[in-house]
């Protein structure tokens, strides 16, 4: 067998091992709420649920990359997204117990109304449309060159053998197989580290010394990372569904913990990245470091993104379920959740077949969704409803500003990669938040 073979037999054999243990739900509570034997996940479940169903193909890819490109610096930088679970965590449980609100859209329409809403479930929406074919692309480039039939194959499978089990149980299925992918995870990224390690030419002050700890090699974006964690969590449902699901001082803590352990995962891996630029590797990190290891090593590192990108597939699939059902209140039905699930799933698979363009096109990058952060970090405020749509449409105006390249040069303040994305992140948040007050301080002086 060649190594394309045996990545078959991963993908199919660990797909239809979760489908047959996942559990099958037959309430609605166990299909959107994840609810088992009348019980919500305890701490240590959603800890684990919530760590690996954001550690995605893409992210970790993007972790070995940049630990390739900037040394450890790189994935520290990458690892400061991981605030967004403690920021998260944090406003949710005062949402939740000081506010009484028992979701985010319930806060939302109490406060802005039902138009913010909606403009609101749009953005998450499509977050969720992008989740889909950002990590099955990942999967696909593992099988074939893009565009090859190896490659489409592979996503088309992986897409539908994922779809099978998260349609079985819904946000229970998902949770269930979460702890055993982040088991896995946990297992098999200790193999690589293992093996990287027991390479006499690499030690830990290999590590400790890779990459500068300056703007231009690594902090840009690790400041830039800072910012977004006060807004980032909020438009991602993945994220923020399983923080209504247990009790509240359940979540805060989980969402604490993931925030600890799920930043120590990326840099860990992005430890994949710094042993590559050692070895003047170039291209896909993770690709090139499993390919000078051999094909086990190469099949742990498949075997690492197919774990986590089922992981956050079946959640995305879950969510847009949730969406649908519950938070917009469609028809609360097993039999609608289940097909939602499955329009997201063909939705969001039909760009890969397109052009690259397209899928620049429909994606809402993290700048985009600043105009989020007063309206969460101070959702105790009374303003007018006015505000969240200019603090949104705000955040939108400064995304496009990065996605098209035309922020003022004259307002950027370092040099080096995502110098960009830090200060228009920095300029866009100042903006949104002085923006978001502006109709309460005229409303008060008339």
């Amino acid at each position: 067998m060649d190594i394309i073979d045996w990545q078959w037999l991963l993908i199919v054999t660990s797909s239809v091992l979760l489908f047959v243990l996942s559990p099958l739900a037959k309430t609605t509570d166990q299909f959107f709420k994840a609810v088992h034997k009348r019980k919500a996940p305890n701490a240590l479940v959603l800890t684990g649920s919530l760590i690996i169903s954001w550690i995605f193909a893409k992210s970790i890819t993007n972790a070995a990359n940049l630990g390739l490109s900037f040394g450890i610096v790189g994935g520290v930088a990458y690892a400061g997204y991981y605030l967004s679970f403690a920021v998260a965590g944090l406003l949710i449980y005062k949402i939740r117990t000081v506010g009484g609100f028992k979701s985010i859209h319930e806060f939302l329409t109490s406060k802005f109304g039902k138009g913010a809403m909606a403009l609101f479930s749009i953005l998450i929406a499509i977050r969720l449309f992008n989740e889909v074919w950002s990590n099955t692309m990942v999967i696909g480039s593992y099988f074939g060159d893009i565009g090859s039939s190896n490659y489409y194959w592979a996503i088309v499978v992986f897409t539908a053998l994922t779809l099978a089990y998260a349609a079985k149980g819904g946000l229970s299925s998902s949770i269930f197989t979460d702890v055993i992918q982040m088991v896995l995870f946990s297992v098999l990224l200790l193999v690589i580290l293992w093996k990287i390690f027991s390479v006499e030419s690499f030690t830990v002050s290999d590590v400790t010394n890779s990459g500068t700890w300056s703007f231009e090699l690594g902090l840009n974006l690790f400041f830039a990372a800072l910012i977004q964690s006060f807004s980032y969590p909020f438009h991602d449902p993945v994220l923020t569904d399983r923080a209504f699901i247990s009790s509240p001082k359940v979540t805060r803590k989980s969402f604490l913990w993931a925030s600890l352990l799920g930043a120590i995962c990326i840099i860990l891996f992005s430890i994949i990245g710094v042993y590559a630029q050692t070895q003047g590797f170039t291209g896909q990190a993770a690709v090139q470091v499993g390919k000078a290891f051999g094909v086990i090593i190469l099949l742990v590192i498949n075997f690492i993104m197919i774990t986590s990108a089922a992981s956050t597939l079946d959640s995305t699939f879950s969510s847009f379920s949730k969406l649908l059902v519950i938070d917009l209140g469609m028809v609360k039905d097993l039999t609608f959740g289940r097909a939602s699930m499955a329009a997201i799933a063909i939705l969001g698979t039909l760009p890969i077949f397109l052009n690259a363009e397209i899928l620049s096109a429909t994606t809402i990058s993290g700048t985009m969704v600043i105009g989020l952060t007063p309206i969460f970090l101070f959702w105790k405020k009374n303003v007018p409803k006015i505000s969240f749509y200019l603090s949104v449409i705000t955040g939108l105006v400064f995304g496009f500003l990065l996605v098209f390249n035309v922020f003022p040069e004259s307002l950027i303040f370092t040099q080096g990669k995502y110098a960009d994305l830090l200060w228009v992140n920095i300029w866009g948040i100042l903006s949104c938040n002085m923006i978001y007050f502006i109709p309460k301080w005229l409303k008060s002086k008339k």
